[in-house]
């Protein structure tokens, strides 16, 4: 490991990397390994319009080596999507020339880009004379404790709303030269909140069991695949834990499993993305797969992994203060070639180092360069 980083030993991969660099179809484009950069909230986008610092920061994971890129989460327009400054739209023209810009330089440089679509819900806290903020059901988020603005109870015309938005996102993605998109659909966001029965607390058809609180996803994925076409990739992001509840299991064995899976898959979602804390961690009893593993399994589609990918903690423990350290990825590659998931989404190890997976591909491990807390006042200035 190389002197700057001061967090031990660099830990080594023992086995053949050979099929995280496997080329794979993605809709109409090859993408050239497995690694995907994972969709990473910036707040680097004044007013909404990413600029030529977007540009430069995808541009070089791709010149890094990874396969595919999915953005930031973007804004559909919708009047309650946002709940963060400078987090860039994906509407608006002066947005979208942005957008087709990153799009541009990315391809450039042989890359392959989807953006990742967004609603906040119920996390956003709307200022006094600002639209209220929206929900399934008129219940505060778990994660203020109490504290926040409890949001508007979605009516129909909502609903339909924020459907049309994220169709609409779907396709400017594509007349842009995106070749495909990412519906956000985890960590307690708008759509996860209907999934979530302590914020779906709904009635009508868009509450109830599992299958039921699938609606909403249901409806979006089906708008976004009319305003496509049959080829272009919808991928699907979800996750069991919620903000407020990183411990909670939204389904607890396979079968919830697969009432949750199969009404996504049936509406259109090509690929699933499992968004887990640690991709190491076995989903159920009785079993070694993970989250990513056992969505393949029940339904035949390619899914994503990700979690801790290369490090040995979470994310939730830099927050409080302690930096991850370096490990091999013998059992990822292990997982990888049990044919447990096809791709492996990256976050922190590519923030550390945009050349992480050239480092990989190359046997350069002791030359990665860790994330660490102190790095990111250095990727704001560099933004």
């Amino acid at each position: 490991m190389t002197a700057d980083n001061a967090s031990g030993p660099a830990a080594t991969t023992t086995i053949s990397v050979d099929s995280l660099f496997r080329p794979i179809k993605f809709g109409g484009a090859e993408l050239k390994n497995r690694i995907v950069l994972a969709p990473m909230t910036r707040n680097f986008s004044p007013g909404g319009v990413p600029g030529e610092n977007v540009a430069d920061y995808y541009k070089r994971f791709v010149e890094g080596g990874v396969g595919l890129v999915i953005t930031e989460g973007t804004e559909v327009n919708h009047k309650g999507a946002s709940a963060y400054p400078n987090v860039p739209h994906f509407f608006g023209e002066e947005a979208l020339a942005g957008w087709k810009r990153v799009v541009d330089e990315v391809h450039a440089v042989g890359g392959v880009i989807i953006p990742q679509l967004w609603h906040v819900g119920s996390i956003r806290q709307p200022k006094e004379g600002e639209v209220p903020s929206f929900g399934p059901s008129a219940v505060m988020h778990p994660s203020f404790n109490g504290k926040g603005i409890t949001p508007v109870e979605m009516t129909q015309d909502d609903i339909d709303d924020v459907v049309r938005a994220f169709a609409a996102g779907a396709r400017d993605a594509k007349a842009i030269g995106m070749v495909g998109i990412e519906i956000h659909g985890a960590h307690s966001y708008m759509i996860d909140q209907f999934f979530w029965e302590v914020t779906n607390q709904r009635t009508d058809k868009y509450g109830g069991d599992i299958a039921a609180r699938t609606r909403f996803a249901v409806e979006i994925i089906e708008a976004c695949r009319a305003a496509v076409g049959p080829e272009f990739p919808i991928v699907f992001r979800f996750s069991q834990w919620k903000q407020g509840d990183y411990n909670h299991k939204m389904v607890n064995n396979p079968e919830e499993y697969e009432s949750f899976l199969k009404p996504l898959v049936a509406a259109g979602a090509d690929y699933l993305h499992a968004s887990t804390r640690r991709f190491s961690t076995p989903e159920f009893e009785g079993s070694d797969l993970n989250l990513a593993g056992w969505a393949q399994k029940i339904t035949g589609v390619p899914t994503m992994t990700v979690g801790s990918v290369g490090l040995n903690d979470d994310f939730l423990h830099m927050y409080a203060g302690t930096d991850a350290e370096a490990t091999g990825i013998d059992a990822l590659i292990e997982r990888m070639d049990a044919g447990e998931f096809e791709f492996v989404a990256v976050g922190r190890a590519l923030l550390g180092d945009a050349n992480w997976v050239n480092k990989v591909r190359e046997g350069r491990e002791g030359d990665i360069r860790l994330f660490q807390r102190e790095m990111l006042a250095s990727l704001e200035a560099n933004a």
